[in-house]
C-alpha cells in the first residue's frame, strides 16, 4: 500500500516523464524515417491495391546493381557517362513491371507445365541464371557445358564422384532457378496473350489501305514562320490563355508536382589548388626518380596513383606515352600532362624479348588415376586424334588452340609464367598441367609465336580536385545569397545580380534527381536529396538550406526554393507552360495575318508563291500521311479532303501554305489483309505496361528512402 500511495503522490511527475518519453518517440521517428507517423512506413511505391515494400525493393535494386556493375566491367566506355542514380528507379520500375504482370497472371489462371519447364530448362534454357551455375560449376573444377550435364552432376553427386553435401548448394540455386523460370514463362505466354489482342478489324485495315490507294497530283508553296518577331506579333494574355486553354490536356500531370527554382554551383579547382598540384607534380617526379618505382605514404595520401603496365609497344596508346616508353632510359621519370584535370608522369623500367602467343594440344581427362595413363600414351606416340577411340568419353581434346599471353591490355592470366616455363622446358612433350581430385588438364606447345619486345613501365596519375578551402569558400558565399534572398520571390529574382544562374525545373515525387538539362538522362550528383526536401518539406515560397554533393572531382553545392505546387495539370505560371502557351498564340496570330497579306495574290499557285518569296513544289504522288514535302498533320488532313480547282491557302503549325489539287487518283494495289494488319500494330505500338495498369493509381514514395535529410 505505501508503493502505491507514493506511485500516487508522484503521478504528476510521471505524466510529464511519459508525456516527453512518447513525444521524444515521435520526434526520432520523424527524424529517422521522415514520414507520417500513422502511415505506410515501409511502402516504397503503390500500383492500384498492390504495395511494394521496402525489403522486396532493396532485393531488386541489389539485382539491378549487380547487373549494371557486370555490365559496366564488360562495356566500361559505353556506360562512362550513365548516372547510376537512375539504379533505384530501374528497380522500382521493374518492380511495379512484375507486380502487374504477375497479377495479371494469376487473374488468367496461366500455369506452366513439367513439359515446358524441362525444355526452357534443359533444352533451351530462358533464364541466365543457367548460365551462372554451368560457370560456377566449372570454376569449381567441374567441367560441364550443356544444362544437361550441369543436371547430372548437380543430381547425381556420387555418380560422378562427389558427395550430396558438396552439391547442395548448387541444388538449392538450381532448384530457386527453376522456380525463377517457371515465373519467366508464365509472364511470357501472357505477353504473348496481351499482344495479341491488339488486332485490327476490317473498317481499320480498309482505312490504311484507302489511304494508300488514294493519292492526288498537287501543287504546294510553304512560307516558314521562322523565328517570329514578338513586337511584330505581340500576343495579350487573353490570347495565351486561350491557346493553353485549348491544349490544355498537354499540361496533365499524374502526380503532386512542384516547379521550383534550382540553383547549382559546380566547385572548380582555384588557381592556389593549381599551383599546389604544381607543387606536387615536380616532388612526385623527384620521387620517383630517386626511388626503386615505390612512392611514400606520404604522396599516396595525396591521391597519387601508381599504375604499372607491360605492354607490348603497338598496344602503348599513341602520343607521349609511346614516344617516352619506346625511347627513354631504365628509370628516367617524364612529366606527361599538367592541366586543369591533374598531371601524369611515366617512370620508364626494363624491355625485355617475350613469346606472345603459343599454340597448343589440350587434353582434358576425367578421373583420378586415368590421366597418368593418357600422358603416358601421348608421350609414347599416340595421336590426340586416337585418344576418343582408346580412352571413349573420358576424354576431351581441343587440337593446335592458340593461347594469348599478351594483349592490347598486357599480360593475360591463361597461363601462369610457372605453366609456361614448364611447357617450353617440356622440348614438345606432353604436361600435366593442372590437376584436381576430378581430373587433369594435359597439354604440348605446338607452335609458338616468335619472341616481341614488351615495355615494362609505371603511370603515375593525380586527379586534380577543389581544396577544401575552395568549397567552403563557395559555401560561404552561397550561405550569405541565401541570408539575403529567404523567399521563393527574392531567391529567383536576385540570384543573377550574386553571379548565380537559376534553372526553372518541374519536379515530381517520380523524379530521379535533379537534371541538367531538361530532356536529359544526367542528373547532378546526390541530387535526389533536393528531390526529397521539395516533395517533403518545400511549401510554395520556402527556400532549402544547402545541400551538397561529395563527388570527391567534381563536388557541387545546391539551394532549392519552391514556386508552385499542382496535381491536376501545370498551371500557366509555369515558365514552360507560358512559354508554350506564347508561342502557340504568336503562331496562330502570325498565320492568321499572314494569310490575310498573301489571300489577295493568291490566284494561282505562281502568284501565292512569289507572293511568298519562295518556289512551288509539286508533290505527284501525295498520300495522307506518307509524305516528306508537308508534314503538318492538320494541314495533310485538308489537302486529302480537298477536290481539284482552286488554290487554297492556310496556316500551319509551323507556316502558311497554298495549294492546289490538280487532280485525285485511285492506285490499283491489291488488298492485303496481313500487310495492313502488320501497319495497323506498328501504328498503335501497343504499351504493355500502360495496357496492364489501365486505371490503377500509381503511388511513388522512392524518393522517401533513396536521399538523406
Amino acid at each position: 500500500m505505501a508503493t502505491l500511495e507514493r506511485i500516487r503522490s508522484k503521478s504528476g511527475l510521471l505524466i510529464v516523464v511519459i508525456g516527453l518519453a512518447l513525444l521524444a518517440f515521435i520526434i526520432g521517428d520523424a527524424i529517422t524515417n521522415s514520414r507520417n507517423l500513422f502511415g505506410n512506413h515501409t511502402t516504397v511505391a503503390k500500383i492500384g491495391k498492390e504495395k511494394i515494400d521496402y525489403t522486396e525493393y532493396i532485393r531488386k535494386r541489389e539485382e539491378v546493381n549487380n547487373r549494371y556493375e557486370q555490365a559496366r566491367r564488360q562495356n566500361p566506355a559505353q556506360l562512362a557517362n550513365f548516372d547510376s542514380q537512375m539504379l533505384s528507379q530501374m528497380a522500382l520500375d521493374e518492380l511495379v513491371s512484375e507486380k502487374l504482370l504477375d497479377d495479371a497472371v494469376e487473374k488468367a489462371g496461366i500455369s506452366t507445365s513439367p513439359e515446358q519447364l524441362r525444355f526452357y530448362v534443359l533444352e533451351n534454357p530462358v533464364n541466365p541464371t543457367m548460365q551462372t551455375i554451368v560457370q560456377q560449376l566449372n570454376a569449381s573444377g567441374l567441367s560441364v557445358s550443356t544444362p544437361q550435364q550441369a543436371y547430372e552432376v548437380i543430381f547425381n553427386p556420387k555418380r560422378n564422384g562427389l558427395t550430396d553435401s558438396q552439391m547442395a548448394p548448387f541444388q538449392r540455386a538450381w532448384i530457386a532457378m527453376e522456380q525463377e523460370t517457371m515465373e519467366m514463362v508464365k509472364r511470357q505466354t501472357y505477353q504473348k496473350l496481351l499482344y495479341g489482342l491488339v488486332k485490327a478489324n476490317d473498317l481499320d485495315k480498309k482505312a490504311l489501305y484507302n489511304d494508300y490507294i488514294m493519292t492526288s497530283d498537287v501543287d504546294v508553296a510553304y512560307h516558314p514562320f521562322g523565328q517570329l518577331d514578338p513586337k511584330k506579333y505581340a500576343v495579350d494574355e487573353a490570347a495565351v490563355k486561350a491557346a493553353y486553354d485549348k491544349d490544355k490536356s498537354r499540361f496533365k500531370v499524374d502526380e503532386m508536382t512542384k516547379d521550383v527554382a534550382f540553383i547549382a554551383v559546380n566547385i572548380s579547382p582555384s588557381a592556389e589548388d593549381r599551383d599546389a598540384a604544381r607543387k606536387l607534380a615536380e616532388k612526385t617526379a623527384m620521387e620517383l626518380r630517386d626511388s626503386l618505382g615505390q612512392i611514400s605514404k606520404e604522396l599516396k595520401k595525396e591521391g597519387i596513383i601508381v599504375t604499372h603496365k607491360e605492354l607490348r609497344a603497338k598496344d602503348i596508346p599513341v602520343g607521349a606515352v609511346r614516344d617516352f616508353v619506346t625511347s627513354g632510359e631504365a628509370n628516367s621519370v617524364k612529366l606527361i600532362s599538367d592541366n586543369i584535370k591533374g598531371f601524369s608522369l611515366v617512370k620508364m623500367g626494363k624491355r625485355s624479348q617475350v613469346t606472345d602467343s603459343i599454340q597448343l594440344n589440350l587434353v582434358q581427362v576425367v578421373g583420378a588415376t586415368l590421366p597418368a595413363k593418357v600422358l603416358a600414351k601421348l608421350n609414347a606416340g599416340l595421336p590426340i586424334d586416337s585418344l576418343a577411340g582408346t580412352f571413349g568419353d573420358s576424354v576431351a581434346a581441343q587440337k593446335e588452340q592458340w593461347i594469348p599471353l599478351f594483349t592490347a591490355q598486357g599480360r593475360t592470366n591463361a597461363l601462369e609464367s610457372a605453366q609456361v616455363d614448364s611447357l617450353v622446358n617440356a622440348n614438345g612433350k606432353y604436361i600435366s598441367l593442372m590437376t584436381s581430385p576430378q581430373g587433369s588438364v594435359l597439354a604440348k606447345i605446338t607452335k609458338k609465336n616468335a619472341p616481341v619486345e614488351v615495355y615494362s613501365y609505371d603511370e603515375v596519375n593525380y586527379e586534380l580536385k577543389p581544396s577544401t578551402k575552395t568549397i567552403n569558400g563557395e559555401r560561404a558565399k552561397l550561405e550569405k545569397f541565401l541570408e539575403g534572398n529567404t523567399s521563393a520571390k527574392a531567391f529567383a529574382e536576385n540570384a543573377a545580380k550574386a553571379g548565380y544562374s537559376v534553372q526553372d525545373l518541374s519536379l515530381s515525387s517520380s523524379s530521379v534527381a535533379v537534371p541538367r538539362m531538361a530532356g536529359l538522362q544526367s542528373y547532378y550528383p546526390d541530387s535526389r536529396q533536393v528531390v526529397r526536401w521539395v516533395m517533403i518539406d518545400g511549401n510554395p515560397g520556402e527556400v532549402s538550406h544547402i545541400y551538397e554533393s561529395k563527388d570527391a572531382l567534381t563536388p557541387a553545392l545546391y539551394a532549392v526554393a519552391v514556386v508552385n505546387e499542382y496535381d491536376d495539370y501545370a498551371p500557366l505560371a509555369n515558365s514552360e507552360v507560358k512559354n508554350y502557351a506564347t508561342d502557340k498564340a504568336r503562331r496562330a496570330k502570325a498565320g492568321e495575318e499572314l494569310v490575310k497579306l498573301y489571300q489577295p495574290k493568291a490566284g494561282t499557285i505562281e502568284s501565292a508563291a512569289n507572293a511568298m518569296g519562295v518556289e512551288q513544289q509539286n508533290v505527284p504522288n501525295f498520300r495522307f500521311g506518307r509524305n516528306m514535302q508537308v508534314r503538318d498533320a492538320e494541314v495533310m488532313g485538308k489537302i486529302a479532303g480537298s477536290k481539284p480547282g482552286k488554290v487554297v491557302l492556310v496556316a500551319g503549325e509551323n507556316g502558311v501554305y497554298a495549294y492546289r489539287i490538280k487532280a485525285n487518283a485511285k492506285e490499283d494495289f491489291p488488298f492485303s489483309e496481313a500487310q495492313y494488319e502488320q501497319q495497323y500494330y506498328q501504328l498503335v505500338n501497343p504499351n504493355m505496361a500502360d495496357m496492364l495498369q489501365g486505371t490503377k493509381e500509381f503511388e511513388n514514395n522512392i524518393y522517401k528512402f533513396e536521399a538523406g535529410d
